[in-house]
């Protein structure tokens, strides 16, 4: 691997120089200070892709990322380009903190998109060839035999034609709606001597590949048994005939339309917020057109009719080699070849924990701090199951964003309420993408009579908590547990985050004031020892950075670490640059989004920004703010965006113990280390693969955490 971007973002760029300067040092208004967000989220993608090409990963670990590289791009229209189409036609320049306006973005996004088409596709060609060397071959419907063809034919009339739905386009029959995502056929048909359209959608409902008969193949090894598959849309494009019979078939082109899959809701005028987001569900599939996606094949003039019909400007049209709907590439990881998979590992359970009889004697002996996927998810999900279970718990509160599939935690919510157990939830039902699941489960606890609670209007709730309150003796006592990551037991296996467990008087009562807000009329804003969004943690962040600025001003050591997904806030920023220019040595770990600059002379040459892609996905939220036995940690639900500061209920919360404190700045330190799975930000706006220096072994903190005893 050569740890490049694509050639389009290879081009030198000179060294950023801050203009409007004054007597007072840089305008930090200035826009050459901020890189644009969308640009920036593209940038992170083409790192996530990099990782289709790096050999370290298993073959088809490699493939599930340029499955992943495609999901990731599909959302990015659904909302983020959608609304830069609305901000166009709104007519308003609206241009961003960078100076940017949306018109230039959405130029520079169909000009990187472009770009990265042709590389994941290169990555894919490579990925394919090495997986024929392993007895997996994708074979192209053109080239089996005629005995495969015939069989394939039979196998399509039997268990693929019965659920298509072929959709002539006349005069007599409108063009159809094309629902979101959805892979197509656009067949051309010979019609009494003219050409008239139909559209066959290629059904969900089976699988992207149908596969052939085994063949044996010799090996080093010997004989191997190897795995032929067919991609479904190629055999219901040879077999158009039996859709059409008596017509002559011209030619066949696949397409996928991308729609607006953002919604508004007015949530102070909605009687039933359950139904308003369920109808808001329904209507993604119709959403305006943001994206059309044609084959190389397709003839320009049925590519331009096509969008005039679906109402897509030229812009927003790509053409690229087959296949389309990459994100189905991820079928290929469930084939039955663990040796081209990571091997599966068992996830520690630290001692604190296994050596008590119950996770809450567990948390009397001392907080708890889990970083997942290396230590287990399990004692989460037993904090909840226990709690249900135990007749002395008298009550019990949580928030769920995303849960998924089958999930044992709200299993055990909705067996846990009875005469004696009051069980409150607050449900998220904006959660993007996870909609439909959450209503789910939402009328699931409603009907075993669990308090269910939709959050407050106007924001969406992403914290992360858990509170247990238990009858110990003549007196009560409250459980926490607080989180970087969503209760998810099967996302905490590639997800890395924290878990914090405690009874700490000072942050229960701040739990029990936030669930107050949350579930009733409270107006709380000011907490002990929480932050809590949208009111207290970019002051709390501010006013933690403004101290190491003063400590440094004042010729004394200052540090700032952050970790987070994103970075965006431009008063954070600001207030970074403004360290930075003091003498703070600052470093950012930020897997996707950075608006910042770092690097820029008199400005952020203290600045340090690393992204981390790899084998799991960087989740964790964390606050480091000095050195040594004076360094000040927090970790939480909430990354450093507008959104999440300031239209998100979010929850920070600070570390009190020392060991805590040590062990989070040694992932830290490790992180900042990485020359496996580290980017480095450079001034130019470019993200260049970090090496080890000569002479020196790679370091992979992933792989170091995976290895590590405790």
């Amino acid at each position: 691997m050569t740890g490049t971007q694509p050639k389009a973002h290879q081009k030198h760029r000179p060294e950023v120089q801050p203009a409007g300067k004054d007597d007072r040092g840089p305008n930090l208004s200035d826009p050459a200070l901020y890189i644009n967000r969308e640009l920036s989220w593209l940038q992170f993608n083409d790192r996530v892709l990099a990782q289709a090409t790096d050999r370290r990963h298993p073959l088809l670990e490699r493939a599930r990322f340029v499955s992943i590289s495609e999901t990731n791009l599909d959302e990015f229209f659904m909302i983020r380009v959608a609304g830069l189409q609305q901000q166009v036609a709104s007519e308003l320049p609206n241009p961003g903190v960078d100076g940017m306006t949306p018109e230039e973005q959405l130029v520079r996004i169909h000009e990187h998109s472009l770009e990265f088409f042709k590389a994941q596709r290169r990555a894919l060609k490579v990925i394919l060839e090495e997986l024929e060397g392993e007895g997996i071959r994708i074979v192209p419907h053109a080239k089996l035999r005629a005995a495969e063809k015939r069989d394939l034919r039979a196998r399509f009339a039997s268990d693929v034609l019965p659920v298509l739905t072929p959709l002539a386009i006349d005069p007599a029959h409108p063009f159809p709606h094309i629902s979101n995502l959805s892979l197509n056929l656009l067949a051309v048909i010979e019609d009494r001597g003219r050409h008239v359209m139909a559209r066959v959608k290629v059904p969900t409902t089976i699988g992207r590949f149908m596969r052939l008969p085994q063949e044996e193949s010799e090996t080093a090894d010997g004989a191997r048994a190897e795995i032929r598959l067919v991609r479904v849309e190629e055999v219901i494009a040879a077999n158009l005939d039996e859709l059409f019979p008596g017509k002559e078939i011209s030619a066949s082109y696949v397409f996928q339309v991308t729609r607006n899959a953002d919604y508004v809701i007015e949530e102070d005028e909605a009687s039933d917020l359950l139904q308003v987001i369920e109808d808001e569900i329904a209507s993604r599939w119709f959403g305006q057109s943001v994206r059309l996606m044609v084959t190389e094949k397709m003839p320009d003039n049925l590519c331009s009719w096509l969008a005039r019909n679906l109402q897509i400007d030229p812009g927003s049209v790509y053409s690229v080699p087959e296949p389309l709907g990459l994100a189905e590439i991820d079928e290929l990881t469930h084939l039955d070849r663990p040796d081209l998979l990571y091997p599966p590992f068992t996830p520690r359970i630290p001692p604190e924990i296994r050596n008590q009889r119950s996770i809450t004697r567990a948390i009397r002996q001392g907080d708890i701090l889990l970083y997942h996927p290396y230590e287990s998810f399990a004692p989460v999900v037993e904090f909840v199951r226990a709690s249900s279970s135990d007749p002395d718990v008298l009550a019990i509160k949580q928030t769920l964003y995303r849960v998924g599939s089958n999930s044992p935690i709200v299993e055990a919510l909705s067996e846990a309420r009875d005469e004696q157990t009051q069980v409150a939830v607050l449900v998220e039902l904006k959660a993007r993408f996870d909609e439909q699941p959450n209503i789910g489960w939402a009328r699931k606890l409603e009907s075993q009579g669990v308090h269910v609670a939709y959050g407050l209007v106007g924001l969406k709730t992403h914290a992360k908590l858990c509170l247990v309150v238990r009858r110990e003796g003549e007196s009560l006592r409250r459980y926490i547990h607080l989180g970087t990551g969503n209760y998810n037991p099967g996302t905490a296996r590639v997800y890395t985050d924290f878990s914090y467990f405690t009874d700490d008087q000072e942050l229960a009562e701040d739990v029990s004031d936030l669930f107050n807000h949350l579930t009733g009329y409270s107006d709380q804003e000011e907490y002990q020892s929480l932050l809590v969004a949208p009111h207290g943690i970019r002051e709390g962040v501010l006013k933690l950075v403004h101290e190491q600025t003063e400590l440094a001003k004042e010729g004394k050591p200052a540090r700032i670490t952050c970790k987070s997904n994103s970075l965006t806030d431009p008063r954070i920023i600001a207030a970074l640059y403004e360290a930075s220019q003091a003498g703070v040595k600052v470093d950012l770990i930020l897997r996707g989004i950075c608006c910042l600059r770092p690097g820029v002379a008199g400005v952020s040459e203290n600045i340090r920004v690393v992204s981390l892609v790899g084998r799991f996905l960087e989740h964790a939220r964390v606050f480091a703010f000095g050195e040594g036995e004076d360094e000040k940690m927090y970790i939480g639900s909430a990354d450093l965006m507008q959104r999440n500061l300031d239209r998100r209920v979010e929850q920070v919360v600070p570390l009190r113990e020392e060991a805590h404190v040590r062990k989070v700045r040694r992932i830290l330190d490790l992180q900042l280390a990485d020359t496996v799975n580290g980017w480095e930000l450079k001034s130019d706006g470019d993200f260049v693969r970090l090496e080890p220096d000569e002479g020196e072994e790679p370091l992979d903190s992933q792989a170091a955490m995976l290895e590590e005893p405790g």
